[in-house]
């Protein structure tokens, strides 16, 4: 146990006191009803007038009855210095915790337990990089970072410890001398660091994962686990072709297993920071569609966009307008949409002319070099035949209670940071009893190597130019120019306007590598056979715009075809959610309305039951009692709703196959997780029944085929359902077996009941799945019943109406508000669940007439 759950333990039994007897308002919060006068000091002021230093003239706050601010300024710079206060009045535990992640500080706030995780973040260097990019931004981009700092500045000056958050009260019992340090613009830039990280970390781990499995699996086996895009699957863009010299992939080129061990440690030091961004994994993903006017009942378009991520409370997402009155030249700003609590402007949403909305490409933009380190000075790596010297940089980790800083020097090859073990552990970790290995792999191990990381966030870029020009942007060609500078993490971007038009553009930085080389395994650093030759051109990138199908979906699939000359990535999901969604879209049965793109967002349909359950009941299951409970599967319309018993058979079944399948042949940290991957590699192996897959390994006496795994998978299930419901099918439901949990992003997982039971909350019953557009993730690796809890989720749900923007509608996961027990902290959670919208009011007399206050902020 570390300490900081140790110190927690010992003052868990007297918290709650602790915190009912601290000064102000500590007790309030423990009081269900509140009298309106009456509420905590870190509940924000929502009525009334404050005065703020540094303003230009008054500024008006709405708050609608979801607690979702409209800000009226008449500057730009009074916009986001509102937009800086507004935040912090809500989300600065979630902003000033964000920040110390991304600058590798996180043991300034909870000790010498996160030196470790600090010293992986120094290495990748996020802050740096965010200091570079500073540099680069126009000064019309860095006045709006720092009127935001200025609000969140201006909010701190009058609020301390507890009276920001009730969070602080615990931590000063972690780390008595804490206290927040101003807000400057390089905070708002790491964010977007750690946003990137969060979406693109799958690709590094399936190149480790790739990596260390070929150390027991041959290529052909490995590929049957990562089987490429189905033909029968939809392309994002069918009609986009551009001349260029063509890519090919080759799993031949793996290094030696040797590095394995190297690599599990990479992995180990990256799942550090999943207790601080969530764990990720290949299952989260994103659905978004616009459809155009001749397909909507009103003539107009409509745009809908859900975005995938881990849960947590609170919610990524602040929903936010930002209204210039009046709109000119100078604030040209008039919007509204999903914001991060740290970061000025609009992330997706719309303004007065056009909508944008965002789901994650998955490019393969990280990859890991084998680098020759030089035996007699461990600065030096390979370059060409020649010693090249490494750039040093010396880091300083701060920890509370020590007089001197832990010291970290981070070495830099020209492929970027070296991120695994320092030289010394190095030392005597080769593998030369797998000659088989090396020799399928095709190139030799140095006898001294490190890996080191190359990633295009680690480059700098200019991703805050292409938010606010996005958040400017009043057509196509707009749109275009600001979408040509969202460098990382490369985004599908579906666009709509007031004129009618719809389109898709792929951004963000791409690499190219030389052919032969995919991207999918660690390579040597030490030639420049496999060095990035640049970056797919903008103008090269898939786009589109009024498509003859008159509508475009994205799902985290693929976006082209193979006729595409460059090689975007090998991974993209698998397909199943974008056919579903295009399916839904092309055959609705009447012109579409935002109620049906209600019903889109909402479907359970998994497809995997399509080929699975029809196989499943035609065999002999061997035992009465199994073929008669096999019923429910018959007539079962595939959908994972709450309350149905045939889809608790079905995911059950679903786990213990992908358990039966394929535990007993990988590692495991390497279980199947589910997902589009594992359902197209089941529905590929079914035609191989006496596949290597399907024999299990721990039997001796026989050699099991896929209908002998069938029928153990299936009485595992109802095993499995009969423990815990009982006998009576008719008390199965999904609904009860896949339960929300929200777990705070910091104080949540802390091992103390107490705490977590201050800021945690759930369980919430919910539909969908892993693989469903209502793409409510679980995690089949782990063992029942905790497998079927969900992991990921749509952290997000919009519908824009061009027709008449007031009436379209949104929701996201928790709630606005970052505070325990305020009225917002978790309202919005069972509309979520049961797929229910609260109105995105933009008419000024709707925002008035549906207010829950009206605060004014004044100069100082």
């Amino acid at each position: 146990m570390s300490k900081t759950k140790k110190v927690l333990k010992g003052i868990g039994l007297s918290l709650l006191v602790i915190v009912l007897l601290l000064g102000g308002s500590g007790g309030f919060y423990f009081t269900s009803y509140l009298p309106d006068t009456v509420a905590p000091k870190s509940f924000p002021q929502i009525d009334g007038e404050i005065k703020l230093a540094g303003l230009d003239g008054p500024v008006d706050v709405y708050r609608d009855k979801m607690g979702i601010p409209h800000i009226y300024a008449s500057t730009t710079h009074d916009l986001f210095l509102a937009q800086g206060y507004i935040h912090a009045q809500d989300r600065f535990w979630q902003m000033d915790f964000s920040r110390h992640v991304g600058s590798g500080r996180v043991a300034e706030m909870f000790g010498k337990d996160r030196v470790s995780t600090d010293a992986f973040l120094r290495t990748l260097g996020w802050a740096r990089v965010a200091e570079e990019e500073l540099k680069l931004l126009p000064p019309e981009d860095l006045a709006v970072l720092q009127a935001y700092s200025d609000g969140v500045n201006a909010y701190l000056v009058d609020h301390k410890g507890e009276a920001l958050s009730l969070e602080y009260s615990v931590l000063k019992l972690l780390t008595p001398g804490y206290e927040p340090e101003p807000w400057i613009p390089l905070h708002s830039i790491t964010w977007g660091k750690a946003m990137a990280w969060d979406l693109g970390r799958g690709r590094l781990n399936s190149e480790i994962q790739r990596a260390i499995l070929l150390k027991t699996l041959t290529p052909e086996q490995l590929a049957e686990l990562y089987p490429p895009y189905p033909a029968e699957n939809p392309y994002i863009v069918n009609d986009f072709s551009i001349s260029a010299s063509s890519q090919s992939a080759d799993l031949r080129l793996a290094q030696s297993s040797d590095v394995s061990s190297l690599l599990a440690t990479i992995s180990e030091k990256q799942k550090e920071l999943d207790s601080l961004l969530g764990p990720g994994g290949e299952n989260i993903g994103s659905n978004n569609w616009v459809i155009g006017g001749d397909l909507t009942a009103t003539g107009k378009p409509m745009l809908a966009n859900d975005m995938h991520l881990d849960q947590q409370i609170p919610s990524i997402w602040y929903q936010v307008s930002l209204r210039c009155r009046p709109v000119s030249e100078q604030c040209p700003f008039d919007e509204t949409g999903f914001s991060f609590a740290g970061v000025p402007g609009i992330i997706a949403g719309h303004n007065q002319r056009v909508a944008w909305g965002l789901t994650n490409v998955g490019p393969d933009v990280i990859d890991l070099y084998i680098e020759r380190i030089n035996p007699e000075n461990p600065n030096q790596y390979e370059v060409n035949g020649n010693w090249v010297d490494m750039t040093l940089v010396e880091e300083s980790i701060k920890v509370p209670g020590q007089d001197e800083p832990v010291k970290l020097i981070v070495r830099y090859t020209r492929n970027g940071p070296i991120v695994s073990d320092t030289y010394g552990p190095l030392k005597g970790q080769r593998d030369d009893d797998e000659p088989n290995f090396t020799q399928k792999a095709g190139i030799e191990l140095p006898e001294q190597y490190a890996v080191s990381m190359r990633w295009t966030a680690l480059e700098p870029n200019r991703v805050f130019k292409a938010i606010f020009g996005l958040n400017r942007a009043g057509n196509w060609d707009e749109f275009r120019a600001a979408a040509s500078n969202f460098a990382v993490p490369a985004q599908n971007i579906v666009y709509a306007d007031v004129d009618g038009n719809i389109g898709y553009q792929t951004p963000g930085w791409i690499p190219i590598r030389n052919e032969g080389h995919d991207g999918s395994l660690p390579v040597p650093g030490w030639t420049d056979e496999y060095q990035w030759q640049g970056y797919i051109p903008f103008d090269e990138l898939p786009r589109t715009i009024n498509p003859e199908a008159g509508f475009i979906a994205t799902a985290n699939n693929a976006i082209v075809g193979a006729e595409y000359p460059y090689l975007i990535t090998t991974d993209f999901d698998r397909g199943y959610r974008a056919r579903r969604i295009t399916d839904m879209i092309a055959d609705a049965p009447a012109p579409i309305t935002v109620e049906y793109i209600q019903q889109i967002h909402g479907d359970n349909k998994d497809l995997s039951a399509e080929f699975l359950v029809p196989v499943l009941l035609e065999i002999d299951l061997g035992d009465d009692h199994l073929n008669e409970t096999r019923s429910l599967l018959k007539g079962w319309d595939y959908q994972l709703n709450m309350d149905s018993a045939p889809a608790a058979l079905y995911q059950s079944f679903f786990h213990h196959l992908l358990a039966r399948g394929f535990r007993d042949d990988l590692p495991k940290d390497y279980f199947p997780t589910g997902g589009s991957r594992f359902t197209l590699a089941i529905k590929n192996l079914m035609r191989q029944p006496d596949s290597f897959w399907w024999d299990d390994k721990t039997t001796t006496d026989k050699v099991e085929s896929f209908d002998d795994i069938l029928r153990l998978a299936f009485a595992d299930a109802v095993s499995e359902l009969e423990k815990r419901f009982g006998r009576d099918a008719s008390n199965w439901n999904w609904g009860d077996m896949h339960v929300l949990n929200l777990t705070h992003s910091t104080l949540g997982a802390s091992g103390v009941p107490p705490i977590e039971a201050l800021f945690n909350r759930g369980p919430f019953r919910t539909s969908g799945g892993s693989i469903i557009v209502n793409a409510t993730g679980w995690n089949a690796a782990l063992e029942t019943p905790e497998a079927y809890a969900v992991a990921s989720y749509p952290s997000e749900r919009v519908i824009y109406d061009f027709s008449d923007f007031n009436n379209s509608v949104a929701i996201h996961t928790t709630g606005q508000s970052g505070h325990a027990y305020h009225p917002h902290y978790v309202d919005m959670t069972p509309l979520w669940a049961n797929i229910q919208y609260y109105p995105l009011w933009w008419n000024l007399d709707s925002i008035t007439a549906n207010a829950e206050g009206h605060l004014v902020l004044t100069p100082k």
